[in-house]
């Protein structure tokens, strides 16, 4: 099995190994993950119907069609990751046309990928997944840059999805930047 380092030569650096602390820095991720999706679905569950599926010029035309393809992707790569669970085969899927059912989807997958990400040990991380696109085109990446991909892709995905929320009409959407849920953790309860 081929392996592939995610990160630069560390000697060159002169600091710790980054593989040391590739482990921890996917697990934050998948924990911001969660923790900036929740925040974004507690917005979305205050709009109407009709603001949650009004089409307002994006990608996936709605903050609905959005949120609808995230969660698509994220079941898709989960699938490569693992060789199971259900998934769509197009990036424009309405998994769940309801948004209570999206909700309860999305916290379910929020969970797998966190438990995913905490059963790999740290070899893992630069272990080589073949898999095929939708189109049946194969692929091989280590699977560090599968998850740099899917944790970008959701923020990616979700800032359109905030940029939604005010153009629908939420005045000033709670930020969901990284930092932010950083330094609510490291406030004293």
């Amino acid at each position: 099995m081929r392996r592939h380092r995610c990160f630069p030569d560390w000697r060159l650096l002169r600091i710790e190994p980054l593989e040391s602390q590739v482990k921890s820095h996917f697990s934050m991720m998948a924990r911001y993950n969660a923790w900036a999706n929740a925040r974004l679905y507690k917005m979305a569950a205050s709009l109407s119907d009709g603001s949650y599926r009004r089409e307002v010029g994006a990608y996936f035309k709605s903050l609905h069609g959005t949120l609808n393809h995230i969660l698509a992707t994220d079941r898709i790569w989960m699938r490569r990751l693992t060789g199971v669970g259900d998934h769509p085969d197009k990036l424009n899927a309405i998994v769940f046309d309801d948004f209570a059912s999206l909700q309860t989807a999305r916290t379910a997958e929020d969970a797998r990928i966190l438990d995913f990400v905490e059963s790999l040990d740290e070899s893992r991380f630069g272990e080589v997944l073949d898999y095929r696109t939708l189109n049946g085109t194969p692929q091989r990446q280590p699977i560090c840059e599968i998850l740099s991909h899917l944790f970008n892709h959701q923020t990616h995905h979700r800032g359109q999805a905030h940029a939604i929320l005010t153009i629908v009409g939420v005045v000033e959407p709670e930020p969901l930047d990284l930092l932010i849920m950083q330094r609510l953790a490291a406030k004293p309860a």
